[in-house]
């Protein structure tokens, strides 16, 4: 490929990118500014097109359009509704801007912090509910990975919003960070849920977040991580009244050989409670007591079993209260290399 066609095939992928903005639902165009007047010795200041339009508003069949494909088309019923939920904080300057004798447009600054405590909220209870051994920092590693800054962009792009996301971007500044599309992005689940909650109900607040965010499969084992896990094993042994674990050896091939392999198992008495493989014999221990603690930490409780607190809440204003009844407390954690000062 030639000089010529790269060039050409870049500029056809640049135009790719640029989002195409309707202009039927728009009073005037093309606008006023973008029209140089003729005889005038002051020219104007060059018309940027791309600004004029992250200023416009999408248009209403686009909003009706993300309402439906959410399947909140009877929740989200007003389109000032939903493009209020798009609207960053940050859009008020750009939209001051240009049309400075409008009214200020409504952001999604309180929906998104409302939103925002409710996610984490039925992150927390849903993981705390399944998992009952799970220690404090795996547990908020957990809800950051369900509901963090980044999963809720991600969904946000999956939902189509990204087109409708009203914003402006912002330097970084010595009192706040810099404004990037990912952190205005994940503002429109938020403010989403909260406005569910608002016209709805806390539970179907709740079975939004659980249908986009909770019902996701993430890899909390690889969260679980320990420096010396034969002594974090000790300590949760004694904390349970067990006797002191002990290494054995299962099974081993090619001990004098370049690649041996041992299997050695932990047990506690005469029950077992991990097992592990490795080139060594220090090694195989080492994962042995890495998966005994991975059997503790990760029991899950069946999802038949499984009761939240915010299931009490009436689906409907003025409606009957669920049903819940509190689980048996779980020991409390370990505290060795279970919390993010400890040593471990």
């Amino acid at each position: 490929m030639g000089h010529a066609q790269k060039r050409l095939a870049l500029k056809v992928k640049n135009a790719a990118k640029v989002t195409a903005i309707s202009t039927v639902h728009l009073p005037k165009f093309p606008p006023l500014e973008a029209i140089q007047p003729r005889n005038v010795e002051v020219p104007r200041a060059p018309f940027d097109a791309e600004t004029w339009a992250d200023a416009q508003p999408p248009p209403p069949s686009a909003l009706s359009a993300f309402a439906h494909r959410i399947g909140l088309a009877s929740v989200l019923h007003s389109s000032d509704l939903i493009l209020q939920a798009c609207t960053h904080s940050s859009f008020v300057s750009l939209h001051q801007l240009h049309f400075p004798d409008r009214p200020i447009p409504s952001t999604n600054a309180q929906l998104a912090t409302l939103g925002n405590s409710l996610m984490g909220l039925f992150a927390t209870e849903h993981i705390n509910a399944s998992y009952p051994y799970l220690p404090t920092r795996v547990l908020k590693a957990a809800v950051t990975a369900h509901v963090g800054p980044m999963s809720c962009a991600s969904v946000a792009q999956e939902m189509g919003a990204a087109p409708l996301l009203r914003w402006r971007r912002t330097p970084n500044t010595p009192t706040a960070p810099a404004l990037l599309h990912p952190d205005a992005l994940s503002t429109i689940p938020r403010a989403i849920t909260a406005l569910i909650a608002q016209q709805r109900s806390l539970p179907s607040a709740r079975q939004f977040v659980q249908t986009y965010f909770l019902s996701r499969e993430i890899d909390i084992r690889g969260m679980i991580k320990f420096r010396d896990p034969k002594f974090a094993l000790l300590e949760m042994v004694n904390k349970f009244d067990r006797q002191r674990p002990k290494s054995r050896l299962l099974r081993e091939t090619g001990r004098f050989s370049n690649s041996p392999v041992f299997v050695v198992g932990i047990f506690s008495g005469e029950d077992q409670l991990g097992e592990g493989f490795g080139s060594s014999l220090k090694m195989a221990e080492y994962r042995a007591a890495e998966d005994a603690l991975h059997r503790v930490y990760l029991t899950r409780t069946p999802s038949h079993l499984l009761q939240l607190p915010t299931s009490t809440f009436p689906s409907q204003p003025g409606g009957p209260e669920g049903r819940y009844s509190a689980p048996e407390l779980a020991a409390a954690e370990i505290q060795y290399a279970s919390s993010g000062k400890s040593t471990g």
